[in-house]
């Protein structure tokens, strides 16, 4: 069997580009991909928490997962190492696209998965210190980065937004915002911090001295 993995770390990101890799590697090869895996979750995530894992469990001697790179199947060095000694373990083969990865039995396909692993953990963390250098800057020269302690993000909560109209008629007829919150499946905060955010208003008392509801 041949599997074909894929891994996106958002949902921003598209599946298409290691797909079509992935497609035109196995025609060139004369091969067919008989099963694609194809999840959206960061590589930080311990790989038994992924589909990955469900297909390490299932694979068999001769069977080859195929990726667009090693760091597809994980982002720390011990974690790939761990992927490919499972596959080793049960003689299943893993190649790779652009890092041109063989995984085989043999002291040279251990080697380069050391060294492939390696490099991209040593590149990550690179660019990590950049960023904290580049932060670090901005601070030493009065900029402020994020948002000030104690507020808190104004942005109105999509949700709420969505059943706005259900809000505002289920609070005029007096339903209790524990209650909306509850049926529209928000927390009571947020719910709280959109009807502040919306200008929906707490019961007022009227002249003849009963309590009204509504928006002003």
């Amino acid at each position: 069997m041949v599997y074909g993995y894929i891994r996106v770390s958002t949902d921003t990101q598209t599946v298409e580009n290691q797909r079509f890799e992935i497609m035109r590697f196995c025609e060139a090869q004369s091969i067919s991909v008989n099963g694609w895996i194809e999840e959206t979750i960061s590589g930080v995530k311990n790989y038994n928490k992924r589909q990955l894992g469900g297909l390490l469990k299932k694979v068999q001697k001769d069977d080859i997962i195929i990726c667009s790179e090693l760091s597809r199947l994980g982002r720390n060095l011990f974690m790939i190492m761990e992927i490919l000694n499972i596959c080793m373990n049960k003689e299943c083969r893993v190649w790779t696209i652009k890092d041109n990865y063989r995984l085989g039995d043999d002291i040279q396909s251990k080697v380069l998965a050391f060294a492939f692993g390696l490099s991209a953990e040593i590149e990550r963390n690179l660019i990590s210190q950049r960023t904290k250098e580049s932060l670090a800057r901005l601070k030493a020269e009065g900029r402020k980065l994020g948002r000030e302690r104690g507020k808190r993000n104004i942005r109105p909560n999509a949700k709420c937004e969505a059943k706005h109209d259900y809000i505002v008629r289920q609070y005029l007829r007096g339903v209790s915002i524990p209650d909306i919150a509850r049926k529209i499946k928000v927390a009571r905060g947020t719910l709280y911090r959109y009807m502040a955010y919306t200008d929906i208003r707490e019961p007022k008392n009227t002249k003849n001295g009963r309590w009204e509801r509504g928006i002003y």
